[in-house]
C-alpha cells in the first residue's frame, strides 16, 4: 500500500489564508507588514527564490522591497544597507538571500540584521533562543517541516526522529524543534556509521542533505513519516529531492513530494514570520 502524500501546497495555502485575516487587521489600523529582500549577484536559483517570495508578498498584501546589488558589492556596502533597513519603520523583516558571493562574510552579514527583523531565524540570538526553548523567530524550512509532520496526526512526543543532514539552515534547527516536541532525536551526517540501520529506526525521517536519491525504501521503517527537504536536479534537469521516491512511497506511511512538499511551506513560514515581526513592533 502506497504512502499518503502530504500536500505542502494545500497546507501552505491554509496558513496563508490565516495570515490574510491578520494582515486585514493591520490594514484596518493603517499599517502594513513589510519585508526587505536583499540579493547580491546573479545566481539563477537565488533569483527564482526571490521572485517566489515577492509573489507571496504580493498575494497577501505584504509590502515588499527588493534590493538587487551587483556581484562586486563590498562587505562595507552590504552592511551599510542592512543598517539602513534595520532602522526603516516600514520594514519588519529583512532577508538576505543565500548564498552570497565568496568574497562576502556571510556570518557577519546575518549577524548585522537585528534579531527582531531576522525573519529567516539565522541570527545567533534567535538560534540561541531556539536551543534554549525560548520564544523567538523560527527558521522557515524547519518550522514548515514541523507543520507537515503535524498534518499527519502522528504525535512527535516519544517518537524516534532521525534527521539526515546537519546544516545550520535545516538539520541543526530541525533537531532542536523536534526536541522541543519531546521527540527522541538522532542527527546524522556524512560520518554516520550504518546510516541505513539508523534511518530504519525512525518513526519520523527527515532527509536534508542535497543528494538526489540518497534515501531509498530499504532505509525506511514501514509506516514512517518521511519528509524530503532536498532540492536537486537529476541528469534530465528535473527537480528531485533526497528520496528515491518510487521505492520509499511503497514503504512509508506518509511522504512529501518534490516539488510541492516542503518548498511551499518555507515561503508560507517566511510570510508568517514577517507578520509576527510586524505584530511585535
Amino acid at each position: 500500500m502506497s504512502a499518503v502524500v502530504i500536500d505542502g501546497k494545500s497546507v501552505a495555502a491554509r496558513i496563508k489564508a490565516g495570515l490574510s485575516a491578520e494582515i486585514s487587521r493591520f490594514n484596518a489600523l493603517g499599517q502594513t507588514p513589510g519585508l526587505a529582500v536583499v540579493i547580491v549577484g546573479v545566481d539563477p536559483a537565488s533569483r527564482v527564490y526571490v521572485n517566489m517570495k515577492k509573489k507571496a508578498c504580493l498575494e497577501l498584501g505584504i509590502h515588499s522591497e527588493e534590493y538587487t546589488l551587483p556581484e562586486k558589492t563590498t562587505q562595507v556596502e552590504l552592511l551599510e544597507l542592512i543598517d539602513q533597513l534595520n532602522i526603516n519603520p516600514k520594514l519588519h523583516g529583512i532577508l538576505v538571500q543565500l548564498p552570497l558571493p565568496a568574497h562576502l562574510d556571510e556570518e557577519a552579514v546575518l549577524e548585522r540584521i537585528i534579531p527582531t527583523k531576522d525573519v529567516d531565524g539565522f541570527h545567533p540570538v534567535n538560534i540561541g533562543k531556539l536551543w534554549s526553548g525560548l520564544p523567538g523567530v523560527l527558521p522557515c524550512t524547519p518550522a514548515g517541516v514541523m507543520e507537515l509532520i503535524k498534518e499527519t496526526g502522528l504525535g512527535i512526543a516519544g517518537k524516534e526522529c532521525v534527521v539526515v543532514g546537519r546544516s545550520n539552515i535545516v538539520g541543526k534547527p530541525q533537531a532542536a524543534l523536534l526536541l522541543r516536541e519531546h521527540g527522541t532525536v538522532t542527527l546524522c551526517h556524512s560520518r554516520t556509521v550504518n546510516l541505513t540501520e539508523v534511518c530504519r529506526r525512525a518513526d519520523i525521517l527527515i532527509a536534508a542533505v542535497g543528494r538526489a536519491g540518497l534515501i531509498n525504501g530499504a532505509m525506511v521503517k514501514p509506516g514512517a513519516v518521511v519528509i524530503d527537504v532536498g532540492t536537486n536536479h537529476n541528469a534530465d534537469g528535473k527537480l528531485v529531492g533526497d528520496l528515491d521516491f518510487d521505492s520509499v512511497v511503497n514503504v512509508a506511511g506518509w511522504i512529501t513530494p518534490v516539488p510541492g512538499g516542503v518548498g511551499p511551506m518555507t515561503i508560507a513560514m517566511l510570510m508568517k514570520n514577517t507578520v509576527e515581526s510586524a505584530a511585535r513592533c
